[in-house]
């Protein structure tokens, strides 16, 4: 198949690609250029594509400032209005077949247990974000089925959770975030590689998913089974106070979170490679 990605240069783009074209499809990324510029051209750029598969969006835990908020929302709420009216108004015999979009599991409340069918949204600046991101997407014609995987925090050697908290552990100070009864919703890299490939390959109809892996955790039981991988103790405890002093508000995305069910994927045909935290947790590590 002839697909395009926006985002492609992302952390997650790379690894998609990479598998799609071991596939044996054609693979080429969209410019960011493109999602910001003139319809006409991006029309060109979509023209006659089998999938798009939309990735764009700028790191979201950073701190929340008037320009960066502005960055996260226009990066994925503004680029996917763009792409889905370019879609429009290419003739119906040259537009893409399917659209595979990233989303986010940060539409959900935290504190509370969520299936796709949950409308109990978060309030907040992320909340916002995301409700607006995909609704852009349903205004996509009936005729281009749209599959939306909403995301936890995706774990792989090369993520920047990964390598931010390894060295702290190894050194043995690794720790919960506060309570450490949060909810932590996590995926695995390949798993997420798996799924678009999957939804690119085979789903013809409009559906959405929630890409978390099937075994439900806290903060705590994270850094538990994080502390035996590297076989060090993990007594300390990260206040939320000096996670704000760093993210600001966007701390919050440490602190807290929803409880996710992937349910409907599994029932949908979809199978986890990874879907336990010790499993997701010796892959990484095993390659660290």
């Amino acid at each position: 198949m002839k697909i395009k990605l926006t985002g492609s240069n992302g952390y997650i783009g790379r690894l998609i690609s990479s598998e799609l074209l071991k596939k044996g499809h054609a693979v080429s990324g969209i410019n960011r250029d493109l999602l910001y510029g003139a319809s006409t051209n991006l029309q060109k750029e979509l023209r006659n594509a089998d999938v798009i598969i939309n990735l764009a969006g700028a790191p979201i835990l950073q701190r929340w400032t008037a320009e960066n908020k502005k960055n996260i929302y226009n990066s994925r709420v503004v680029t996917t209005r763009n792409l889905v009216k370019a879609i429009i108004e290419l003739p119906e015999n040259e537009r893409p077949h399917k659209v595979v979009s990233a989303s986010a599991i940060g539409l959900y409340r935290s504190g509370d247990s969520h299936t796709e069918e949950s409308t109990n949204f978060d309030d907040g600046f992320v909340g916002e974000v995301v409700k607006d991101w995909e609704n852009e997407l349903r205004v996509l014609p009936m005729n281009v089925p749209t599959i939306v995987f909403r995301l936890g925090i995706v774990f792989g050697k090369e993520a920047k959770t990964i390598q931010n908290m390894l060295l702290p552990f190894k050194l043995g100070l690794g720790g919960k975030i506060g309570s450490g009864e949060q909810a932590f919703p996590f995926i695995h890299e390949q798993d997420v590689v798996n799924a678009f490939v999957w939804a690119t390959e085979t789903l013809d109809t409009s559906d959405t998913f929630n890409l978390t892996a099937p075994e439900s955790i806290s903060n705590k039981e994270f850094t538990q089974t994080f502390a035996r991988q590297v076989n060090r103790p993990a007594f300390f405890t990260i206040p939320a106070f000096a996670l704000k002093l760093v993210f600001g508000k966007a701390a919050q995305l440490l602190t807290q979170s929803p409880k996710v069910s992937s349910r409907k994927l599994l029932n949908a045909g979809f199978n986890f490679e990874y879907p336990t935290i010790k499993a997701t947790l010796q892959n990484i590590i095993a390659k660290s």
